[in-house]
């Protein structure tokens, strides 16, 4: 298990090339990135290419720009590439062509710091957010969620306890988290009582580059009588782009000891609290001045239990406004996944919860149970996009549309 930053290679990519500059390099390797259905904004790319051909030096090509790009092994003799892609029109094309390696800088990119059992995630030498698998009495939780300014997007109690003013209800919302309220019966989203627990066992991968950071990282569930219902490995990678950030969140649950029931309750699943400047429901003698929306076009209280692709909430951070969005992997369970979520700043991605979320099942309460049979898995991907502005501004829809159905690429 890595105890210290491993920075993957940075190289160039020419950006701009026709087919027939590029094939003009004999040692390079032109790659054609293109857009046959939608428009892409800023959207990560990735392709895989032969490890031998990485050697190829050349001049950067006339009429040509520069693009950073990330290199990591793929397989036997394969180099998987990933770059970022912006301002691609809905049917053009763009060719790209390898350029000499180079070193990444510390301070460029994305670095991950393993600070004993937990990880700071940096982008461009600022904090984004931390891994913290020490200080939460049930789960590991990401904390603080810095949006664009470096003002954290979440709730700081109970993570800070010096905040005047700030709310102090439910304290089991700690930054960004993962868990469910109901497995095999044992509650794991709360904090009180007699609750499971998610317990971080160790890393597999902590990594840093010029595009990207990325961690693996593996967490036991355990039940109050110290049984073990399940395992689970989480990757996460971090992407910093024009305004914002994007996370992506994969977390595969495996069943161990029998089969792994997830039931049917509201109380769940992958969900942040967001800071109390963005709820939609301020509270008493307050202005409410945040706002949700999800990709139906429902906005506030409306979004609650609805299926939606994307939930966006938005709203001011000392005088900025900054959103965070959260994106459904159409290969997801249940997809379009239905939200937890409430104008009092809970933001939760829940498919379990249709007995709740649904009036015509409301008297079925196993409606929205799901089986994980033992020694099999049940996996879950997200993207997160912390972004300036607002909905329409920050182009949510267009960015989710990206991370559906991402640009083709292919090898010339």
């Amino acid at each position: 298990m890595p105890q210290a930053t491993v920075w993957r290679r940075g190289m160039l990519l020419a950006a701009g090339l026709g087919a027939g500059a590029a094939a003009a390099g004999a040692q390079t390797i032109p790659v054609r990135v293109s857009a046959p259905n939608q428009d892409y904004r800023d959207v990560p790319v990735s392709v895989v290419v032969p490890a031998a051909r990485l050697s190829a030096k050349r001049a950067l090509p006339k009429g040509s720009t520069a693009t950073a790009c990330q290199a990591e092994p793929a397989g036997p003799g394969q180099v998987r590439l990933t770059w970022v892609v912006s301002d691609l029109k809905k049917g053009a094309s763009r060719t790209y062509e390898l350029l000499p390696t180079r070193a990444a800088g510390a301070k460029t990119g994305v670095e991950l710091k393993q600070n004993g059992a937990n990880v700071d995630i940096l982008v461009n030498g600022s904090l984004f957010t931390r891994y913290d698998t020490t200080t939460g009495p049930t789960k590991p939780y990401f904390y603080p969620l810095n949006g664009p300014g470096g003002k954290s997007v979440v709730r700081r109690w109970p993570i800070e306890d010096d905040v005047p003013g700030e709310t102090r209800d439910h304290p089991h919302h700690r930054g960004l988290w993962f868990t469910h309220g109901e497995m095999n019966g044992v509650d794991f989203w709360s904090e009180v009582g007699k609750p499971g627990k998610t317990v971080h066992t160790g890393y597999e991968r902590v990594e840093s580059g010029p595009i990207y950071g990325h961690l693996r990282a593996r967490t036991d569930w355990i039940t109050p009588d110290n049984k073990k219902i399940a395992e689970d490995v989480r990757d996460v990678t971090v992407y910093g782009v024009p305004g914002g950030y994007l996370m992506d969140f994969a977390i595969a649950v495996k069943a161990v000891g029998g089969p792994l029931l997830w039931g049917d309750t509201k109380e769940g699943t992958f969900a942040l609290r967001v800071a109390d400047s963005l709820r939609g429901d301020a509270g008493k003698n307050k202005v409410a001045e945040g706002r949700i929306e999800n990709a139906g076009g429902q906005t506030q209280d409306a979004t609650w239990g609805k299926p939606a692709a994307w939930c966006d909430y938005v709203g001011p951070v000392d005088g900025q406004t900054v959103g965070v969005a959260i994106f459904d992997h159409p290969q997801n369970l249940r997809h379009p996944t239905t939200w937890h979520v409430r104008t009092y700043g809970l933001f939760a991605v829940n498919p379990f919860g249709l007995h709740d979320f649904d009036p015509a099942l409301k008297n079925d309460k196993n409606a929205g149970d799901h089986t994980t049979p033992e020694g099999q898995t049940t996996t879950f991907r997200y993207r997160l996009f912390v972004h300036e502005g607002g909905t329409k501004e920050a182009g949510v829809a267009e960015m989710w549309a990206a991370y559906a159905n991402p640009p083709r690429t292919e090898v010339l």
